[in-house]
């Protein structure tokens, strides 16, 4: 059913891609808000392993958005090329939310190709990039590859959203991206000619509509995922991640064809990424009061 691509990409010889990219750039793009305890080390460690020991990343973007602590005074001493967000409403006009801070690194950046990072990770290793843009660099056809990770329960796992929100309205509109694992992770990386040409709704429905946007226009089989491994980062409560269900819920019905409640196609069933189903009870009892007495 998924057209969606995952792809096996080991701990990647760093000096061969380098050569692999063959003079196309990359640029890496870490959107932020109030995150001066965890920038420094991300930034310093793409800085250190993947600009200065290998030439691989060409461009180092932390997009500062409205941070009320340090964190672009500490992402600028450990390195990365610090992007107001207000500079960009100054050409762009006035926005708000993550897809805001995306499409703003985007027009903020020049690489090739543009890698996001969350700037809240703890467990953030310089290779995720490397296996992130080797898809890309290998294969023409692939427009954007999301990471597959796993997140450890008892640090506080994660993929609520996905799991309660993305996953079930997946399975029923759109079952060719059901074999993405974390099709709302903030680690991916796409090619700019295919970015440029999308829309970014400006709040938290910003990956998954992405996603469903490129499939339609490109095919699925332009999406790959790769596995970083283990991914550790601070949890959000309920109360602010109702929010982001309802835009992710709101944007991703806003792209369903009018008039297609249900697709005839798709049968009432939950696909979970390893390809497994569960059936959906839908089935109604009718009124009592419309049923003969006996």
């Amino acid at each position: 059913m998924s057209g969606v691509r995952t792809f096996e990409v080991e701990d990647c010889a760093l000096d061969l891609l380098v050569q692999a990219k063959a003079g196309r750039t990359i640029s890496v793009c870490i959107p932020c808000r109030d995150e001066a305890a965890t920038i420094g080390p991300l930034v310093s460690m793409v800085r250190h392993a993947l600009m200065r020991r290998v030439p691989l990343v060409d461009e180092l973007i932390v997009l500062d958005d409205r941070s009320t602590d340090d964190t672009a005074s500490v992402a600028a001493s450990a390195g990365a090329t610090v992007v107001s967000i207000e500079d960009v409403h100054l050409v762009h006009g006035v926005g708000h939310g993550k897809g805001n801070v995306l499409w703003a690194s985007l027009a903020a950046s020049k690489g090739d190709f543009v890698v996001w990072m969350d700037g809240d990770i703890t467990s953030f290793q310089p290779n995720w990039i490397a296996k992130l843009v080797a898809p890309m660099v290998d294969d023409d056809t692939v427009a954007l590859v999301k990471a597959t990770f796993h997140r450890p329960t008892q640090l506080g796992g994660g993929g609520r959203t996905t799991e309660l929100v993305a996953r079930p309205l997946m399975s029923l509109y759109y079952p060719e991206l059901t074999g993405l694992q974390q099709p709302l992770a903030g680690e991916y990386a796409g090619r700019r000619t295919v970015l440029e040409q999308m829309a970014f709704p400006e709040g938290w429905g910003v990956e998954i509509a992405l996603l469903i946007d490129i499939a339609r226009q490109f095919g699925p089989e332009a999406i790959a995922q790769v596995d970083l491994g283990v991914r550790e980062h601070r949890h959000r409560g309920l109360h602010s991640l109702s929010v982001q269900a309802a835009e992710v819920m709101a944007t991703m019905l806003a792209r369903v064809p009018s008039g297609s409640l249900l697709p005839a196609h798709v049968g009432p069933v939950l696909r979970r990424a390893d390809g497994s189903e569960v059936p959906l009870n839908l089935s109604e009892r009718p009124p009592l009061a419309t049923l003969r007495p006996r």
